[in-house]
């Protein structure tokens, strides 16, 4: 089976959602002013209504190459027909039981995660922040647990960006989303990335445990080294605490391996999944280890939506391609691929971009411009990127894309560099 290959919806299928959209459409293309304005959106941005593989289509029929992937997420590209026929599938069967009773799909789906990963235990949520918030309610109970009701804090890092819960802005400390949402919530201790000795410094009696990006998405492509992740794991090994990694981002296949850890050698006792998870549908989960993981008893962590059949029949679909043999390796030479052709595009425009970040498929561009005129500049020649920190433009391409697909997309760069430089 192709990559991008269509599929017909089940003539029922394909009713069901015909049906769900019959909604006037002429609305969709003009601005709501009942929507709360926490989106910097204007009139004249794309309004999408159609996706097919690497690419979107708007309502006026104009088509784009998405190297967004709505930030990390449509994994699979848009409409994949194994993800299309589970959802429909599963639609047609039952949406929600709630977690008072098994679910089937949900017990499938945290077998198949914790057999090719480092866990015994998978949670399911609905987003990347509630992966989140689990993953620091686990780590904090895991101390109680033991006997250290004192350690609740956990060490974090500059940069970071973890969710925009309460906990999780307080765990990424960034002021400009903490502004106005009164005090901070205790309990986090936020130092440099990469500076093991400040890591070392902010261990203290009250410290529960360490959560870090392996790669920061938002923070601008920014990556661990090597040294810094296994030092990490050896000061949590010292002082009893527990390793916690946030790979909403950067897991499920981004990096060129299943998860981002299993790249650099170092293992997590709890882990942060979503985006690229559910390939656009929106779930997320954490795992851990059955040490870590033992407070986690019946009534202390819950959720009313989590793991409904839905999420599970995607993220099991997800999965069947993403374990398909050759899959990972084809993401890692296509993304070395488009990591060589960014470095010339370095090298013909310095006066607009300087250096190429990254691995796999969760590339950035560091750029000498102000990084939202390349942003706009590349999705006027039908290319769509996302700007993250330090200047960076995101280049977060399906994991389905193709040799021609990179050509596609740096022809269209290339242009975009040109432009400004005139």
């Amino acid at each position: 089976m192709s990559l991008n290959a269509k599929i017909d919806s089940p003539p029922v299928g394909k009713a069901m959602l015909e049906a769900s959209f019959s909604f006037s459409d002429a609305g969709a293309t003009r601005m709501s002013s009942a929507i709360m304005p926490t989106y910097g959106r204007g009139p004249t941005d794309p309004a999408f209504d159609r996706g097919e593989g690497p690419y979107l289509f708007t309502t006026d029929g104009k088509r784009y190459l998405d190297f967004a992937s709505g930030i990390a997420v449509t994994s699979l590209g848009h409409a994949h027909p194994v993800v299309v026929k589970a959802l429909i599938e599963q639609a047609q069967k039952v949406w929600h039981t709630s977690n008072l009773f098994r679910i089937p799909g949900q017990e499938k789906l945290a077998e198949r995660l914790t057999a090719n990963s480092f866990a015994d235990y998978a949670f399911f949520s609905n987003s990347g922040a509630e992966a989140l918030e689990g993953t620091i309610k686990l780590v904090r109970k895991y101390q109680y647990e033991n006997g250290h009701p004192e350690r609740y804090r956990i060490i974090t890092f500059e940069g970071a960006f973890h969710g925009r819960t309460l906990a999780t802005l307080a765990a990424a400390g960034n002021e400009k989303y903490l502004k106005g949402f009164g005090p901070k919530v205790d309990g986090f201790d936020q130092v440099a990335l990469n500076d093991l000795a400040a890591v070392k410094k902010a261990i203290g009696p009250e410290t529960a445990g360490i959560l870090v990006e392996p790669i920061q998405g938002e923070g601008g492509i920014r990556a661990c080294t090597p040294e810094f992740l296994k030092g990490l794991r050896a000061l949590c090994d010292e002082h009893g605490l527990l390793l916690a990694f946030d790979e909403v981002q950067c897991g499920m296949g981004r990096t060129g391996k299943l998860f981002a850890y299993q790249g650099y050698g170092v293992t997590p006792d709890v882990m942060a999944l979503a985006k690229s998870i559910g390939a656009g549908f929106p779930f997320g989960a954490f795992l851990a280890t059955k040490e870590a993981a033992k407070g986690m008893t019946a009534g202390t962590h819950g959720s009313t939506y989590g793991g409904n059949p839905l999420a599970m029949a995607v993220g099991n679909a997800v999965l069947d391609v993403m374990l398909t043999p050759g899959f990972l390796e084809h993401a890692q030479q296509t993304g070395s691929h488009l990591k060589q052709q960014l470095a010339m595009i370095v090298d013909k425009h310095p006066k607009v971009v300087k250096a190429v970040r990254g691995t796999g498929l969760m590339l950035g561009l560091e750029a000498v411009v102000e990084n939202t005129k390349l942003v706009e500049a590349c999705r006027a020649e039908g290319l769509l990127t996302v700007g993250g920190g330090e200047n960076v433009v995101r280049l977060a391409a399906p994991l389905i894309i193709e040799d021609k697909h990179v050509s596609e997309g740096i022809g269209m760069i290339d242009r975009a560099c040109s432009k400004l430089e005139g």
